[in-house]
């Protein structure tokens, strides 16, 4: 049978009733036990590095878990994360920038409603993550969630209730998981060669959410607080010139000094394309502008972090962010 270490780290799949809400209350160990079926699957060992609400789940936590990972990675054959939905697709994102190359699987998973429940969909899906686990076929990142298997790169959480709570952005599902066996629409080949592990991220990343009528003195905090910018622009891409087009100066500006912007859309799906109109096409020709395309927000979130980590070298910066890692640029 394959070895699984299960990493807990709280979310409502651990939580139970308190006085102020949900709380993550369960242990690791209790929580395997709401699912006695996986012991048949293969032998699992558990760790509990933390518990928390994925709210307050940032980079430091995902470093941990990267580490975690890096440093049973001979003792077992594959990893799953508990995890809470509301973060699990930066947690899944950042994961696969930090550990790549990596042939065993590493498999998210959590719930709606708390396993403590009588009716939740917590028992099933770790029972499905397992499964997926487990499986001879199974490599690298991913969410396992209401039977889909999704790739880390391309996982965001799309409904706050129902219980089919991820999609996969602009990417087909892996994988599904039925009966307890996993059936693959896109085989994934494992990769060759040792795993490569990355122990940092620079958090000093700010995401911009553009609004109609945004003023540019936003600039005077960014240009003193981060190390790198994310703008979520309208439609296709493209920034407004309210007539003076001080914004595009400011945001220009802020690249010149040698930090990156990454351009994205608030449009969920089909991604940016800023040579597509005026608004969008100026910015092409800063050099400090990089487009996210098609790669989910949190993904594109995630990778400036880890580029960032690397190297300052704007050049540089720019050629890790745009060459593709797991399929979530292209």
């Amino acid at each position: 049978m394959k070895r699984i270490l299960m990493i807990a780290t709280g979310g409502t799949i651990a939580s139970k009733e308190t006085e102020k809400g949900l709380a993550p209350a369960m242990s690791s160990r209790e929580l395997l036990d709401c699912v006695p079926e996986i012991a048949k699957l293969c032998r699992v060992d558990t760790v509990q590095p933390f518990n928390l609400d994925s709210t307050n789940v940032h980079a430091r936590h995902w470093l941990a878990v990267a580490r975690l990972v890096e440093e049973n990675y001979d003792k077992y054959d594959g990893f799953v994360v508990t995890h809470g939905t509301d973060t699990m697709a930066y947690t899944a994102a950042a994961l696969s920038y930090l550990v790549q190359n990596n042939a065993k699987p590493i498999v998210l998973t959590g719930s709606q409603k708390s396993a403590y429940l009588r009716d939740t969909d917590a028992r099933e899906n770790l029972a499905n993550a397992f499964a997926y686990c487990a499986d001879d076929g199974a490599s690298g990142v991913h969410v396992v969630f209401d039977g889909a298997v999704i790739l880390g790169t391309r996982a965001k959480k799309t409904r706050t209730r129902s219980y089919n709570a991820f999609s996969s952005i602009d990417f087909p599902d892996v994988a599904v998981v039925r009966d307890g066996k996993p059936f693959y629409y896109l085989p994934e080949q494992k990769p060759s060669g040792a795993p490569q592990f990355f122990r940092a991220l620079d958090d000093n990343v700010f995401v911009l959410k553009m609004i109609p009528g945004i003023r540019p003195d936003i600039f005077d905090y960014l240009e003193t607080h981060c190390d790198g910018l994310v703008v979520e622009s309208f439609g296709s891409g493209g920034l407004p010139d309210y007539e003076n087009d001080e914004f595009f100066a400011r945001l220009k500006a802020y690249s010149e000094k040698g930090r990156p912007v990454v351009i994205t859309t608030q449009v969920e799906r089909e991604g940016s394309a800023l040579d597509k109109y005026e608004v969008g096409r100026k910015l092409c020709r800063c050099e400090g502008v990089l487009e996210a395309r098609c790669m989910t927000l949190e993904a594109t979130v995630a990778k400036l972090m880890w580029a960032l980590a690397r190297t300052r070298e704007l050049p540089r910066v720019k050629e890790l962010f745009l060459t593709p890692v797991r399929n979530d640029i292209y």
